[in-house]
């Protein structure tokens, strides 16, 4: 395999492990709030595209996993009244993968191909997938200033095949991540 062909497969599969296995998440919020303010939390239907997922047992796990973020970070779920609306929006989009093989007869100096200076004829070959993407979207909104307050959002490949006490872990982990950060303190 020439050592452009090699160098171009290694591109390949890092970009492919990290989208593969890559969680990204990122967060925004109302510089102006005084998070303190907070106690209280209530779950909302957010309007739009999106919203909640159909499927009522992955509703449930998402509301769990916030839920369970939510309590950690000293706020208490409540049916009416609430300090905050929470809400989210989950949307799946799909990406194309590409699985490449490389195969060489390589056998000149250092491994590199049929001798000196030569690059040996190696083969690659690659096949393209789908690749399910999620991306899950949180907002938290102030009902008395009529104001969203904070917005954080979490993407990463899915694979509602798989085991779903393997898949709440993993949605556990991204709403770990996502609510790392919350509540802001100020000056933050």
């Amino acid at each position: 395999m020439s050592l452009k062909k090699w160098l171009k497969l290694s591109s390949a599969l890092l970009f492919l492990l990290t989208c593969a296995f890559g969680q990204d998440v990122h967060y925004n919020y109302d510089h102006g709030a005084n998070f303190a303010n907070y106690k209280t939390y209530q779950w909302i239907d957010l309007p739009g595209p999106g919203g909640a997922v159909p499927d009522q047992l992955i509703d449930q796990a998402i509301k769990r996993a916030v839920d369970e973020q939510l309590a950690q970070k000293g706020l208490t779920k409540v049916d009416q009244g609430a300090d905050l609306h929470v809400g989210y929006h989950a949307f799946v989009r799909e990406e194309k993968g590409i699985n490449l093989s490389a195969f060489g007869t390589g056998g000149g100096p250092w491994g590199w191909g049929g001798g000196w200076g030569g690059f040996d004829s190696g083969t690659v070959t690659g096949q393209t997938s789908t690749i399910p993407v999620g991306t899950l979207l949180v907002d938290l909104y102030d009902p008395a200033r009529k104001q969203l307050v904070w917005r954080g959002d979490g993407t990463k490949t899915i694979d509602l095949k798989r085991d779903p006490d393997k898949n709440y872990r993993n949605l556990q982990k991204a709403m770990a991540k996502l609510f790392k950060n919350y509540p802001l303190q100020p000056g933050k």
